[in-house]
């Protein structure tokens, strides 16, 4: 099997691949990040055969294959288009890109790279999720006409080495994040399964500005403590997905003419099928079915050690495999900027009170052409620009002064133990 050299762009998340990538034989040839901890903790792994920088610019005249971006949320595009300029593969960290004419840009240089283009998005191949695609996949559940998506991962507001690790300045991306831009998670395994694209979005927010228990969390400034997110798409289907508010939550459900398939809430995998009584397929004795979804693949021990329930491992395995078999990514440029340009067309949907935005299909140049110079961002610029739109629903909303001290008080002091960003992350 082809060795395919892999540099790393961001460690914080990055490291949490270093397992997947190698088990499915890439070689690690470089990493960068600009925060030393991190970089020390990934080279008392891999030893001292690796290229190791802060800079980006140094780094990606290494010389590698392909690289996995893990840097800041925002800025994914801006450096992926580098790589696709240079036809270096680039595997992508959710989200692909937070502004419109990123999303245009980057499309456009994944059409003139020789280069694959794929995004990181792991939670279609969470156990329970590849058995869904495979009901799915098996037809019986009829034609496809409705889905749900929910992704919760609340986290402690007390937390205080969580925040340091994971908002540790003031004008870092998540302090900035709409409810509706990380909602890969919930579209992405939709998607996958029914094969739909959203060509129409509409959003609301769910708002208590007024709770004490939930006000400033985090010191964010977005105001909505969820949103519900609803899409019509390009086969008539329609997706619900619930970002962000609830219990540690991942539930997915796909409904169709014939029946449905979901997996429980609240359960280690655990799959419901349902069929129409009249609608049982040859062979099945009862309309409802609960299993327990188990892995059916060559690699499963890999798998069973990896990430996000073994969607890293996968991951890194289908976009190793697309370079390896010059095949089209599963998850490419246009899937990706699908997925963003949802998202960030739902926000302004949800500030707008539910206003309904046409979602573009970016293979089509005269959908790019109406986006391209769309630059507007809720993100504080790489360039320190202030962000160009509200992040929550409350215009109001934001912390004050004592509560930003209150808040550096907190995490003074904390020490980050670097030697866990190099571990695999289950969330």
């Amino acid at each position: 099997m082809e060795k395919i050299r892999v540099g790393i762009f961001g460690l914080n998340r990055g490291a949490a691949h270093i397992p997947a990538l190698l088990g499915n034989n890439a070689e690690i040839v470089a990493v960068c990040d600009q925060r030393e901890n991190l970089v020390d903790s990934v080279r008392k792994k891999l030893g001292d055969g690796v290229g190791y920088y802060a800079n980006f610019d140094e780094f990606i005249e290494h010389g590698m294959d392909a690289v996995l971006l893990a840097n800041y949320f925002p800025e994914h595009a801006p450096y992926a288009i580098r790589c696709l300029e240079r036809n270096i593969h680039v595997l992508s960290e959710c989200t692909a890109a937070a502004t419109m004419a990123d999303c245009v840009a980057l499309v456009r240089a994944a059409e003139k790279s020789k280069a694959k283009y794929m995004l990181s998005e792991n939670f279609p191949f969470m156990r329970f999720n590849v058995e869904i695609k495979r009901i799915c996949d098996s037809g019986t559940l009829g034609q496809f006409r409705y889905a749900e998506g929910e992704y919760n991962h609340p986290t402690s507001g007390t937390d205080f080495t969580f925040i340091k690790r994971y908002r540790y300045f003031d004008h870092h991306w998540r302090h900035f994040l709409p409810k509706t831009y990380y909602s890969t998670h919930s579209f992405g395994p939709m998607m996958y399964f029914t094969g739909a694209e959203p060509v129409r979005v509409t959003a609301l927010p769910i708002c208590c500005p007024n709770d004490p228990t939930q006000r400033f969390y985090y010191l964010g400034r977005a105001s909505d403590l969820g949103a519900v997110i609803t899409t019509l798409n390009n086969d008539g289907s329609v997706f619900r997905v619930s970002a962000g508010y609830g219990a540690h939550n991942y539930a997915y459900r796909v409904c169709g003419s014939k029946g449905q398939v979901e997996n429980v809430r609240g359960t280690d995998g655990k799959i419901m099928l349902r069929y129409n009584p009249w609608d049982k397929p040859e062979g099945v004795e009862e309309a409802t079915q609960f299993y327990d979804s188990v892995w059916d693949d060559p690699d499963k021990e890999k798998i069973e050690k990896s990430g996000h329930g073994g969607g890293d491992f996968i991951v890194a395995r289908e976009f190793l495999n697309a370079i390896r078999n010059d095949t089209t990514p599963v998850f490419d440029v246009y899937f990706a900027t699908k997925m963003s340009a949802t998202a960030i067309l739902a926000h302004r949907s949800l500030l707008e009170k539910g206003m309904p935005y046409d979602v573009p299909d970016f293979r089509r140049e005269e959908d790019r052409v109406k986006w391209e110079n769309d630059t507007i961002s809720p993100f504080w610029g790489a360039d320190g620009s202030a962000p160009t739109i509200q992040c929550g629903s409350d215009p109001n909303f934001g912390p004050t002064e004592e509560q930003f001290r209150a808040f550096r008080r907190d995490i003074e002091g904390i020490v980050d133990d670097a030697d866990e960003y190099a571990k695999p992350m289950e969330v």
